[in-house]
């Protein structure tokens, strides 16, 4: 992996940085291929929007759009993973945010994963997870550094040797993926999880949401507790690098098989099109 700070190749940041301290921050991750980010001006997008909400003081946007593509422009790989991160930047102990002029902008490449195309082939298995992520309108929909929750519900994952698993919140309803955001298909209707509590609005979902308003398919965005997975003819992931999924099986909690999905009608209509 390569790294930048402010602009600088280094794989150092200082130990008083607010992202060190408290996950001050926010980050998105882009899909580089053939020394492009594909996508780069929206992610640039979700990065203003949530250094706004946080409160952040603005980096230079122009300046970070045109240093990402220089860095995308020196790979060499068909495709890789740029990761943007904005820190609050760097300052003594305590919470309060004021005096904070300088974020920190940190940029890593690292190798494209190979195992998407394995999954797009044979579907993705998933497990529910135990591990329930926070309720706080104030972070919903939002990629902020604080991804504690996510650690321990990957270590479920590995742990159960499935490859993702389904998200839910303090109250028992969908809310996402560990890694992803979901869908899942009832006939031509589409549903999604509504963010206005948790969860992140991936530039994908967002994407799907886009392309499902002009299509034959009807989209509703809900809340929803897990057992309506066992009434689905599909389910979908998707995220900036997959970008879409099949979903070949999910284990629900207390029952001995798991549920199966053999359709894959709206993968293969999303496919292409989310293909950039």
């Amino acid at each position: 992996m390569s790294y930048w700070v402010n602009g600088q190749l280094c794989q150092q940041i200082s130990v008083a940085d607010r992202a060190v301290a408290f996950g001050d921050g926010c980050f998105t991750t882009v899909y580089g291929m053939n020394q492009q980010g594909q996508m780069l001006k929206a992610h640039i997008a979700r990065l203003m929007h949530d250094c706004q909400r946080l409160k952040i003081t603005a980096p230079d946007w122009d300046w970070l759009e045109q240093h990402l593509v220089e860095i995308c422009a020196e790979q060499r790989d068909d495709e890789f993973v740029v990761k943007v991160i904005v820190s609050r930047g760097v300052g003594g102990r305590g919470y309060s945010s004021l005096g904070f002029s300088q974020p920190t902008i940190i940029v890593s490449v690292s190798p494209f994963p190979l195992h998407y195309a394995q999954l797009q082939c044979q579907g993705a298995k998933l497990i529910v997870s135990q591990t329930p992520v926070s309720r706080n309108p104030l972070l919903a929909g939002m990629k902020h550094l604080n991804r504690l929750e996510q650690v321990l519900i990957r270590q479920e994952i590995d742990e159960a040797h499935a490859d993702e698993a389904i998200v839910l919140d303090t109250g028992g309803t969908i809310v996402e993926c560990c890694s992803a955001n979901v869908f899942w298909r009832i006939g031509q209707t589409v549903y999604t999880p509504v963010l206005s509590h948790s969860g992140v609005n991936g530039l994908m979902r967002q994407k799907i949401i886009a392309l499902l308003a002009g299509s034959q398919y009807h989209l509703e965005e809900v809340e929803r507790f897990a057992s309506v997975l066992a009434h689905c003819d599909e389910v979908i992931m998707c995220n900036a690098l997959m970008p879409v999924l099949p979903v070949q099986s999910i284990q629900l909690r207390g029952q001995e098989s798991p549920l199966h999905y053999a359709s894959r009608e709206l993968f293969e209509y999303l496919f292409l099109r989310c293909k950039i």
